[in-house]
């Protein structure tokens, strides 16, 4: 996953996501506070650039303080493509499952892949 953090890009990934809405509202909002100076220290990935499939947006990791605490792991995800969100549920460095977490979406499928990525780990899902 690539951590956008250039104005020019942000600006361009805002005017994309503002295309898909209500959809992308999730991570549209953090997308907006990134690229107006960030007060919150969130970061925004996606998986390629520019022709991304998936964006996901989360506090930077090294201002996680408890990795119990769900609300401070909180990720919002949009996907244009759910084997994206399989792949980034399943392989990536970019949701650490050794923290609780809760990750937002408002696109069909979300829950089930959530599911079926902790049923293949042995998780449980609240």
């Amino acid at each position: 996953m690539l951590i956008l953090r250039c104005p020019a890009q942000l600006q361009l990934l805002e005017e994309t996501l503002r295309k898909s809405l209500p959809t992308t509202l999730p991570v549209l909002g953090t997308v907006m506070t990134v690229a107006r100076g960030n007060p919150a220290s969130h970061e925004v990935l996606v998986d390629s650039w520019p022709h991304f499939s998936i964006v996901l947006t989360r506090l930077r990791p090294e201002d996680h303080k408890d990795s119990r605490d769900y609300y401070t792991n909180q990720l919002s995800v949009f996907y244009r493509d759910k084997g994206a969100l399989q792949a980034l549920l399943e392989g990536t460095e970019a949701v650490t499952h050794g923290r609780a977490f809760q990750i937002l979406g408002m696109q069909d499928g979300l829950d089930e892949a959530v599911q079926e990525a902790a049923s293949a780990r042995g998780l449980k899902v609240e």
